[in-house]
């Protein structure tokens, strides 16, 4: 008898990239770019997934200029970082996957102390987390930020990337102009839905008609934002249909949740206050203990969490793949996904906690995750990002931890 079950295993055309199967390891922080350059490190974190067994692996947030980064250490995509990023490439190549560089410019998650200027957003606006003062960005300034993301695109085929994936979501720059709440421009880059989702649609065609098609061309977008008043999904489904039709993007990763509030809408499950509080500086532990949960919000996790507002994207689709994202643990998930209409199937967490999750799911469909979702591991892109319960990761030393929860919302 005829097995009819999709396979999430099986080879999938991905605009010019073959992938060997339908499993993308999401982009969560890796902590292993000190200096803002490859590392032996960040080469081995990749291989290890490449190795067991996804289709393709993604670099988190690399930034597209310096002043959109969002938190020490990341990946400039400049000539600098070229021959680092080869041998990235190479050796996820050299495992048998296709590698991903995640572009972006934080925009109101930016902090001046980091970057040396004033954070940038559609509108004048305070950070509710950091209560860092964000100006208006200028018109000339919009334009360069389209050329940075086009010129960071090219660095990616210039270092052997298979795609870049265009970061519009968590209230990043991009994804900032698509919420009535942070843009209240009166230009055409403000009000109705479809002018504020001119600037995402600009980065895409302008990356596309960079790269051509060398590499494929995904983007990472919010379906809602957790915040009253902001990106929510009648909106987002427009902003989906319109970039759907400009037939510029290859795939589309549904996410949720944002960088500037309540940062746990985008992971569920436990809160892990206490790790929080004990990696901040003493004077402010009481204040996290206190607070820690109602700043970073709480929502309960559910397999396939974000599946009931993810279903309703794909009617609206002709052009473009569709990759689900949000509590996919096992292989009966991958096959619900792949039954609702999606063609890629995101993985974060449950990767983490193993490397080689896919391989033994191939190997055995009964295969369960051993993520318990404690998401502790937020804790820990502050120094290396890893599982806490894999007794084999060298735990390096945390970075002095800030008030803006950005390192964790990558997932």
């Amino acid at each position: 008898m005829t097995d009819l079950r999709p396979d999430p295993f099986a080879p999938l055309q991905l605009g010019p990239v073959r992938l060997r199967n339908r499993v993308v390891k999401a982009a969560t922080s890796e902590g292993r770019s000190p200096d803002g350059l490859v590392t032996d490190d960040l080469i081995d974190f990749h291989r290890r997934f490449a190795e067991g067994g996804v289709g393709m692996t993604t670099v988190a947030y690399c930034c597209v200029s310096p002043q959109g980064a969002s938190a020490p250490g990341q990946i400039v995509m400049d000539s600098r970082a070229v021959p680092g990023l080869r041998r990235l490439t190479d050796a996820v190549h050299g495992a048998g996957a296709a590698i991903s560089a995640q572009l972006g410019h934080a925009g109101v998650v930016a902090q001046k102390r980091l970057t040396g200027v004033t954070a940038v957003a559609p509108s004048r606006f305070i950070n509710p987390t950091s209560f860092a003062y964000c100006r208006e960005i200028r018109r000339d300034e919009i334009r360069a930020v389209i050329d940075q993301f086009a010129a960071a695109a090219q660095i990616a085929v210039d270092s052997g990337f298979d795609a870049v994936e265009l970061h519009f979501g968590h209230l990043y720059l991009p994804s900032s102009f698509l919420s009535p709440l942070i843009n209240r421009r009166k230009d055409e880059y403000g009000g109705d839905i479809d002018n504020r989702s001119r600037l995402v649609r600009e980065i895409a065609q302008r990356v596309r008609d960079t790269v051509g098609d060398r590499i494929a061309v995904i983007a990472k977008l919010d379906m809602d934002d957790g915040l009253p008043g902001s990106i929510w999904i009648d909106e987002a489904l427009r902003t989906v249909q319109l970039l759907d039709a400009d037939a510029t993007l290859d795939a589309i990763e549904l996410t949720q949740g944002s960088s500037v509030f309540k940062p746990m809408y985008l992971f569920r499950g436990d809160v892990p206050v206490r790790e929080f509080a004990e990696v901040m500086p003493p004077a402010l532990r009481p204040g996290v203990r206190l607070m820690g949960k109602r700043v970073m919000g709480s929502y309960p996790y559910e397999d396939l969490y974000m599946l009931p507002a993810a279903r309703q994207f794909v009617p609206v689709v002709r052009n473009t793949k569709l990759i689900l994202l949000g509590g996919i643990t096992n292989r009966q998930h991958l096959e619900t996904g792949m039954r609702e209409g999606f063609d890629l199937l995101a993985m974060g967490r449950a990767l983490l906690r193993e490397p080689d999750l896919v391989n033994r799911m191939i190997a055995d469909a009964g295969t369960r995750s051993r993520c318990t979702h404690n998401n502790k591991c937020m804790v820990t892109v502050f120094g290396r990002t890893h599982c806490v319960l894999d007794p084999d990761q060298r735990y390096g030393e945390a970075a002095p931890l800030t008030t803006n929860s950005d390192n964790a919302a990558h997932a």
